[in-house]
């Protein structure tokens, strides 16, 4: 089974538009955990703008009370800023399960593009072993290119999470081409047995035909599934993503 990884961002941005901490992402995640899903996903970013550092303590402690997975997005060299303490202070204070590198700019409004490993595998390579060394999984964002796949392979990183957003454009679109290339590059990642995960725009309609392209270990989902709770509940949609990938 595919593991469910519920980010939780949304909701901490809903929170910030006003004072006070109403939704609670805490409150949120434990609704999520209770009716299954497999882990928490939060994407601190240096402007503040949803899961803000002060939430991870409380989010560490209840995925530990569920024994499910915490998973910590961010760009690991984004330096302090602020209220922003640093990646490396994130990933060092809070003890994640699995950290995801992604390689978003400061004031990004959303991932987008996976990482050039021709030019930054020495330094990702360096900070996974570190990560391994505090027993921290590590993750790096992808686009669906084989050659990218390889180096990772290559490189010994721990999983890939395949960015998604392309693939949810062009199920939406039926481009069959596009569709075919996200086939392939999970076809080889499960040749040369590197673990993948996958996330971005990922929702109930689009997710079944990812899942059926090959073994993926993970799929982080957060926005789609926070609309899909406002239509249908929290217990009905956590119970349809499940239902999905079993």
């Amino acid at each position: 089974m595919t593991n469910l990884s519920v980010n939780i961002n949304k909701i901490a941005l809903i929170r910030n538009s006003r004072p006070g901490n109403n939704p609670s992402p805490l409150g949120f995640a434990e609704k999520c955990l209770k009716n299954g899903a497999n882990g928490i996903t939060v994407h601190p970013r240096p402007d503040l703008r949803h899961i803000k550092p002060s939430d991870l303590v409380d989010l560490r402690k209840i995925t530990q009370e569920y024994d499910v997975e915490f998973n910590i997005e961010g760009n690991p060299f984004e330096q302090e800023d602020n209220h922003y303490p640093g990646f490396s202070k994130l990933i060092e204070n809070n003890k994640p399960d699995q950290v995801t590198l992604v390689p978003d700019d400061s004031n990004q409004l959303t991932s987008d593009h996976g990482w050039d490993l021709k030019a930054t595998s020495i330094e990702l390579k360096e900070l996974s072993d570190t990560y391994k060394n505090q027993n921290i999984r590590t993750s790096i964002f992808l686009d669906p290119i084989r050659e990218q796949l390889l180096l990772a392979k290559e490189i010994n990183i721990d999983r890939v999470e395949l960015y998604t957003g392309p693939f949810a454009k062009a199920f939406e679109n039926q481009d069959a081409k596009t569709l075919k290339i996200y086939e392939e590059a999970i076809h080889f990642a499960n040749e040369i047995d590197l673990k993948l995960n996958a996330g971005h725009d990922l929702n109930l309609s689009n997710l079944g035909t990812l899942i059926n392209y090959g073994n993926i270990e993970e799929v982080s989902i957060g926005h789609a599934l926070v609309v899909e709770c406002l239509d249908l509940g929290v217990e009905e949609t956590i119970k349809r993503y499940l239902k999905i990938l079993e």
